[in-house]
């Protein structure tokens, strides 16, 4: 991330500079995309985003999200079918809500577990390249309010360079191993939400916490957050090898 200090024009770079690495040998979908939610609440002054991508036989699944309750919120959209964000992907069309108290009849299984996260209005917005849908992301405002013209191009540039590293980080056959990378991360994604319970539980951390140690340890280590997180799993007991600090 940029310093605090640094321009908005110089915090921008930064973040598509950080996001640049999609052609690695290690590249981490997962990671990747949750990296894309932590610049969208850094650069557009929202209060949280997730990401929903096609699961390869035209479902979304949930694999990025900046807080809890963004996760629990996509994950809601998607038992439900309806959300900005759900609409989002079916449509591949920009969905907005900026004022969510005021539509309660929109998507009344979203209305009202959002308000009670604390968000107030939710933008989707299509992770696209050419007619090529492959996912959507949402912004969640704390307050209820439009978009700014500028945080809007951005937030859809943030997207659409999402569809482009995740449908162009592989030369061959692009799109079958990109569902099969969705695939395992689909798999991992469970395993992160497990580690995340485990550590929070033995150091007495919220789940925000826990996910910020898995994320700083697999970054400093070089190693997958998926891998990382198996072996938290695996270790329950003994979670002090990959934290460097003892349980509370």
């Amino acid at each position: 991330m940029a310093e605090p200090s640094a321009t908005r024009e110089e915090r921008i770079a930064g973040a598509f500079a950080d996001l640049a690495d999609v052609l690695a040998d290690d590249f981490d979908v997962i990671d990747y995309l949750q990296r894309l939610t932590g610049h969208c609440v850094a650069l557009l002054g929202v209060a949280a985003a997730g990401v929903l991508v096609d699961n390869g036989r035209g479902r979304p699944q949930l694999v990025a999200a900046s807080t809890e309750q963004a996760r629990v919120l996509e994950v809601l959209q998607i038992q439900q079918a309806q959300g900005p964000c759900f609409d989002t992907f079916a449509t591949g069309e920009p969905v907005s809500c900026a004022e969510l108290a005021r539509t309660p009849d929109r998507w009344p299984s979203f209305t009202g577990p959002a308000a009670e996260a604390g968000y107030r209005g939710a933008h989707g917005l299509p992770m696209r390249l050419g007619n090529e849908v492959v996912g959507a992301l949402n912004l969640f405002t704390g307050q209820a309010r439009e978009l700014s013209d500028a945080d809007r191009r951005l937030g859809r540039t943030l997207a659409c360079h999402a569809a482009i590293g995740l449908l162009g980080h592989r030369a061959g056959d692009r799109r079958e191993l990109l569902v099969q990378e969705l695939q395992v991360a689909s798999h991992s994604r469970i395993a992160i939400e497990q580690a995340k319970g485990v550590l929070a539980e033995s150091r007495g951390l919220s789940v925000e916490e826990a996910f910020a140690e898995l994320r700083d340890y697999a970054r400093r280590h070089r190693r997958k957050l998926s891998h990382v997180a198996l072996a938290v799993v695996g270790n329950a007991g003994d979670v002090m090898d990959l934290t460097g600090r003892a349980p509370k």
